[in-house]
């Protein structure tokens, strides 16, 4: 797989997390400890943060949350899953287009080789 530097470095903080930590946990913990990981790699980001959706010019506060976002330019997407179905496919380009961001990633951590669940997307 060929990422983009950003991409890659995220890649690079996940597959530490799965490292230390395999699969099996809770998608809550991973998200944890891969913030403290982007944190300690000075990459800037936000955790669960908040995406409106804007319908007939008017913004509204409906709910939806980006597990993390990575310098204001990429999407993560985590899951702790036996697979990665088009549900989490079709979740994850839904917040790409309400966010107006242009690369995403799904990382599913339970997995016993990260890169087997790592699906990128572009727009």
């Amino acid at each position: 797989m060929e990422f983009e530097p950003l991409s890659g470095k995220l890649i690079g903080c996940a597959l530490e997390v799965h490292k230390s930590l395999g699969p099996g946990l809770l998608e809550s913990t991973y998200e944890k400890c891969l913030s403290h990981e982007l944190t300690n790699a000075g990459i800037k980001h936000f955790v669960q943060k908040e995406i409106p959706v804007e319908y007939k010019g008017i913004v509204l506060e409906c709910g939806y949350r980006i597990d993390i976002l990575v310098e204001n330019s990429l999407i993560v997407e985590l899951k702790s899953v036996d697979k990665i179905s088009p549900i989490h496919e079709a979740q994850l380009l839904t917040y790409m287009k309400l966010a107006n961001i242009k690369t995403g990633l799904i990382i599913n951590f339970n997995v016993k080789r990260l890169k087997d669940g790592i699906k990128r997307f572009v727009l």
